[in-house]
């Protein structure tokens, strides 16, 4: 409980350290907050002076420090600027740790916002992402951000508050074991047991989220136990992994592409994280390969590319013989394998092995550095006799060239409620062309996949294959204060802003001006589309009919307009992303619009 000038926390104390024992004597710990960090006073039963003095020699030797600032000194020996988190009296010392060592402490609405805000952190920068959340539910209410970051690869570190190790078993408020329904989203999944631990699990979850293969890590801190000293060093080096080598067993995939007739290139997400978009692009210039991207992927070739194509996927991946697929797994954005031709043999890239295998059998699986193995299967292929791509790459172009001119019409629709389509023509014609684009919907990012064209690494983020709504509004904190001076578009759909627009209150508080596009049918346009297509009716898939979200927003200190017909959506636009405020720009669209989905979602 809190007491003036500290926190109280009252248990027994055995000559063991354990909780319990017919000999044990009741104590009671005031952990009081000093600028120098946290301190131990004790009032002890008779027969443990002995070791209430030893206590307090111990906590204070000058050389001591308490638990949150051993976790802060290792997040900044590892280069971790930013602690994204909710407050919560379990994570007192980590946030006095973080203020010390100058970690900003950026602080949200909704834990899951939190998660994600970490996760978009990564996502922008290709660094660690850290979130810090208090224990019991603040833990579960983060398992959503874990997820994505686990079905993203996305480098994330959790840090967990937890109920006193002193008072387990008794009910402390929030007691819950965290790490057994953790650890099923997580590379590593432990609890902090004694204030010398602190440092090396920091460490341990920092080597596990980086990988590979990347993804979330868990610590969680008991409150005694990151209350209290500990005089381990904290400033030892951080050990930087050698760059990834190439993978073993290359031969064969060389042999394929530098005969195949036509080549193509599927890369996503880990092509991301690897940092191989020049290996990508060296390699399919010299081999002149078609390219295809998804997910992270999208920006590692510029869209204006000559070998970039978005449009001409089916036909690409249907008539290819040799597929390179790199870093993207074969899940339902690939049909499950089914999206490449029956004779096309398949050369799966990526980082690690996973247990996961792949629904089809490829040809060759590389598992190594991606960078490194794109420059060693150019060099292996290329420089040599080889068939003529050119007529394969113009087939292609052509397919491109048609079906973007199919969506004209649509682009150009002057119907009111608005075309998904003529918002984005609209929004494309204001957004820069290294702006970061989220999006956070179902239809409506959807049809955003198809026509926003994304020119650089880190400019496109969506929630990936575990489709989460209400990443976006985490994803765009994290991304405009990476990237202050770029415009950051939050895509969000009305059915997503109710998951978590309240963020926008913390967009208003921290002053980060993302300007947020929102597409408001009323509907849940996934779920109601495809049930009335198989039931004839719908269920469970309304929402308020041209909500005034904006007005929301305006309310919670941002900027608002409300845009009903084609000819005022670009003056709104223009005018929310000169506001320098947070900004939701709420557009009707028409329901009536169905996405016109081919893939199998299951």
């Amino acid at each position: 409980m809190l007491a003036q000038g500290g926190v109280q926390i009252l248990g027994k104390f055995s000559p063991t350290g354990s909780p319990s024992g017919r000999e044990a004597s009741r104590i009671s710990l005031v952990v009081s907050v000093t600028r120098r960090g946290y301190w131990v006073r004790g009032r002890f039963g008779i027969g443990r002076l002995a070791r209430a003095m030893a206590i307090q020699e111990e906590t204070h030797r000058a050389s001591a420090m308490h638990g949150g600032r051993l976790v802060a000194k290792r997040l900044k020996a590892h280069g971790v600027s930013k602690l994204f988190t909710l407050s919560g009296g379990h994570l007192f010392s980590i946030f006095d740790g973080c203020r010390e060592e100058g970690i900003d402490i950026v602080d949200v609405r909704h834990e899951q916002s939190a998660g994600f805000a970490a996760e978009g952190w990564a996502k922008a920068t290709r660094q660690l992402g850290v979130c810090a959340v208090t224990a019991g539910p603040g833990v579960t209410n983060v398992m959503s951000a874990l997820g994505s970051a686990l079905q993203n690869g996305s480098p994330l570190v959790a840090l967990g508050g937890r109920a006193p190790a002193m008072r387990w078993g008794q009910g402390s408020l929030q007691e819950i074991d965290h790490v057994p329904f953790v650890s099923p989203l997580t590379r590593l999944a432990v609890t902090a047991g004694a204030p010398a631990e602190v440092s090396g699990l920091v460490d341990q979850a920092i080597a596990a989220a980086v990988g590979p293969p990347s993804g979330p890590a868990f610590v969680d801190f008991p409150l005694d136990v990151v209350f209290q000293e500990s005089d381990v060093d904290a400033d030892g080096p951080v050990v930087v992994p050698d760059a990834a080598a190439a993978a073993d067993g290359s031969e064969r995939a060389i042999e394929l592409l530098r005969g195949a007739e036509r080549p193509v290139i599927m890369a996503g997400t880990g092509l991301y994280w690897a940092h191989g978009e020049h290996a990508l692009r060296a390699l399919a210039e010299e081999l002149r390969v078609p390219v295809f991207l998804n997910g992270l992927g999208r920006g590692c070739m510029p869209a204006d590319h000559e070998l970039y194509y978005s449009r001409a996927r089916g036909k690409g991946l249907e008539e290819a013989d040799v597929a390179l697929v790199a870093g993207v797994p074969m899940d339902f954005r690939l049909g499950f394998g089914g999206s490449f031709g029956e004779e096309t043999k398949i050369v799966v890239l990526d980082s690690a092995r996973t247990d996961r295998r792949p629904p089809r059998e490829p040809e060759v699986e590389l598992y190594g550095g991606i960078a490194a193995t794109l420059d060693a299967l150019r060099e292996g292929a290329g420089g040599g006799p080889g068939p003529d791509h050119s007529a394969w790459v113009e087939a292609l172009r052509e397919a491109e060239v048609h079906q973007r001119a199919g969506e004209r019409e649509d682009l150009a629709d002057d119907r009111a409620p608005l075309h998904p389509l003529r918002l984005y023509s609209e929004l494309q014609q204001v957004l820069d062309r290294n702006a970061v684009v989220i999006g956070d919907g179902g239809d409506f990012v959807s049809f955003a996949g198809r026509v926003i064209e994304t020119y650089e690494p880190g400019c496109w983020m969506d929630p990936g294959p575990f489709g989460c709504l209400g990443a976006g509004p985490g994803y765009a904190l994290a991304a405009k204060l990476a990237n202050p001076d770029r415009q950051v578009c939050l895509l969000l759909g009305d059915g997503a802003f109710g998951f978590s627009g309240m963020e926008f209150d913390t967009l208003v508080r921290h002053g980060v001006p993302v300007v947020a596009v929102m597409g408001n049918n009323g509907i849940w346009a996934l779920e109601k589309h495809p049930m009335e297509s198989l039931y004839g009716y719908s269920v469970a898939a309304e929402l308020q009919p041209e909500c005034r979200y904006d007005q929301v927003v305006q309310a919670l200190g941002g900027h608002a307009e409300f845009v009903e017909r084609p000819s005022d959506l670009k003056p709104a636009l223009q005018r929310a992303f000169e506001s320098g405020k947070p900004a939701l720009v709420n557009v009707l669209t028409d329901p009536e619009v169905v996405y016109p989905r081919k893939s199998n979602l299951a």
